[in-house]
């Protein structure tokens, strides 16, 4: 059964740093492209970067590239998102998903303010 448990988030001033990560289990984790999304009250869940199963390549979308930066651990099959610059506007709670699974993890929590 698929898995997908995130930590790592939590309040932080703007400005300021997290890393998130997405710790996975129950497939085989270097054969997925991966992804990150982040949810706010009342809006659709958005895509933020995706990630091939090599880790090779990446995108980022434009409102977090610069700033977010997606990264995988292979053996670990652990992803990975830093987040530095960090503004009020990127609050939402944050999801990893594989594009080829229908499982979504609980979430972490980003609290961004002063």
């Amino acid at each position: 059964q698929v898995r997908l448990v995130e930590s790592g988030g939590g309040l932080v001033q703007p400005g300021g740093s997290l890393r998130l990560s997405c710790v996975t289990s129950g497939f085989m984790f270097s054969n997925y492209m991966m992804r990150w999304y982040r949810q706010t009250p009342g809006k659709e869940r958005e895509i933020l970067a995706s990630i091939t199963g090599s880790g090779t390549s990446t995108i980022h979308v434009d409102s977090v590239k610069g700033r977010f930066t997606i990264s995988r651990d292979n053996v670990k099959a652990t992803l990975y998102l830093q987040m530095n610059n960090l503004q009020p506007e990127d609050t939402a709670v944050y999801y990893c998903k594989s594009p080829v699974f229908d499982y979504w993890g609980q979430g972490t929590q980003v609290t961004v303010s002063s």
